[in-house]
């Protein structure tokens, strides 16, 4: 974040701007309160310091336009002697500090440090709410990470191809989202979509349960039943967790994928079905199909196309977006006004590794809501175990954390400079040492 720094006098401004400087502050100088006004809007991701004594447009008056322009934008004023009194009437108006002459510098630097850390929660709070708002149940598959944007086009490019496809993804990651976007981006939107959960049907009546039976097929079948191939014809079936599924039940659904034929149990009526098949798994299928679990033949057939829903730890900086819309929705559903965002939450959003991905995710947002989680840090659940030397390890993490602050600015050097605490030309070093291009964090 910034730090816009305003004093007429040329030579205390440049004295005080390279104490702040030094201390691994972005500033940016300003020689009068006009030439402040003309740049600093609503937006401005920082903090607003201006000695009181001007010309034109003394300090008081910059901070009433600045409250004007946004209540929440915090203004410290540097004071003379005689103007201490004009100070603590205008943090009465809601000044966030004043620093009387002469002052030390680390007084100063104490107060911004507290006003860059208040500015940063109001605005990933208006920015949770401006997602909240944004977001829908229509927008599937939300997040702005590279990976994200990449399996939105292959969705994009297949969504409308008779093609079978394979999701792969851990549990909670959201595989059942990429299967409806499939579905609802295809020229099948308006047939039906049926989702099945291999792993949560008992053996016995997973097969009547996809291919349907006739009345008397087997003890108990009083009523003839549609199957959910059948079901879906036109549309689309979703098969879930299909890992679970037996050898014996393996070779008839490689059948009926192969001739898009079904035949129900107690018949030997053969159905044809138009069906698009979408496959997910939360495991290696070919670790499977090593072990003699699952058919090999049956993989390559599944496996055409292949899309993988990365878990939430390989996309950190979508978890705030995300977390926006499932707390503007959980708020809804309670009935009730989403919580503002605190320090806790926010320091549980950027540190867990969030095991459950979207799911956990979900959940948290939901107590969130209903006021029974943010008020303690949580600690993060534990990761695997980093590899490679110490040195590397500890490349790895500067490299990754400078990422974050990347994309949380969004890709806005000065703010992530200021956030990390880094001189400007250290900065640039780590990132031609990590490979880092900070263009691709900016918005599209």
């Amino acid at each position: 974040m910034d730090v816009a720094f305003i004093d007429d006098d040329e030579t205390l401004r440049a004295a005080n701007v390279q104490s702040l400087v030094l201390a691994g502050l972005a500033v940016t100088p300003y020689p009068s309160a006009v030439a402040a006004l003309d740049e600093l809007d609503a937006d401005f991701p920082g903090v607003v310091v201006s000695d009181i004594r001007m010309p034109r447009v003394d300090g008081l008056e910059l901070f009433r336009r600045l409250k004007r322009l946004d209540p929440d934008l915090p203004v410290i004023l540097i004071t003379g002697h005689g103007d201490i009194a004009m100070a603590v009437d205008a943090m009465r108006e809601g000044a966030y500090d004043f620093v009387a002459k002469p002052f030390a510098v680390d007084r100063l630097i104490g107060s911004i440090r507290h006003a860059l850390e208040k500015r940063r929660l109001v605005l990933e709070n208006r920015a949770l709410r401006r997602a909240a708002e944004t977001a829908s149940e229509d927008l599937p598959l939300i997040g702005t990470t590279p990976v994200m944007e990449r399996l939105r086009q292959t969705l994009h490019q297949v969504a409308d191809a008779d093609v079978d496809v394979l999701v792969e993804g851990e549990t909670g990651a959201g595989k059942d989202v990429v299967a409806n976007a499939l579905h609802r981006w295809s020229h099948r939107a308006a047939r039906p979509f049926v989702a099945v959960n291999c792993g949560a049907l008992p053996e016995t009546v997973i097969e009547s349960e996809l291919f349907g039976h006739e009345p008397g097929a087997f003890t108990g079948a009083q009523r003839k039943r549609v199957g959910r191939f059948e079901h879906a014809h036109g549309g689309t079936l979703f098969l879930d967790e299909i890992e679970a599924m037996s050898p014996a039940l393996q070779v008839k659904l490689l059948r009926v994928l192969e001739a898009r034929e079904i035949t129900p149990l107690g018949t030997n009526e053969v159905r044809r079905v138009d069906v698009r098949m979408v496959a997910a798994t939360k495991t290696d299928l070919p670790s499977l199909v090593r072990q003699g679990t699952f058919r090999e033949d049956l993989y390559y057939r599944l496996h055409v196309v292949a899309v993988r829903v990365p878990p939430l730890r390989e996309r950190r900086e979508d978890v705030p977006l995300l977390f926006g819309h499932f707390l503007a929705r959980a708020a809804k559903r309670f009935r009730r006004e989403p919580p503002p965002l605190n320090a806790t939450v926010r320091m549980r959003l950027e540190q867990h590794d969030w095991p459950g991905n979207v799911r956990e995710l979900v959940h948290y947002a939901e107590r969130v809501a209903l006021g029974l989680d943010g008020g303690e840090a949580q600690p993060a659940a534990p990761g695997p175990a980093p590899q490679g030397t110490l040195p590397e390890r500890v490349d790895a993490y500067e490299a990754s954390l400078i990422r974050e602050a990347l994309a949380a600015a969004q890709g806005d050097v000065r703010s992530a400079i200021a956030a990390l605490g880094l001189p400007r030309k250290t900065f640039y070093d780590k990132l031609r040492r990590h490979g880092i291009d900070q263009t691709r964090y900016r918005p599209a």
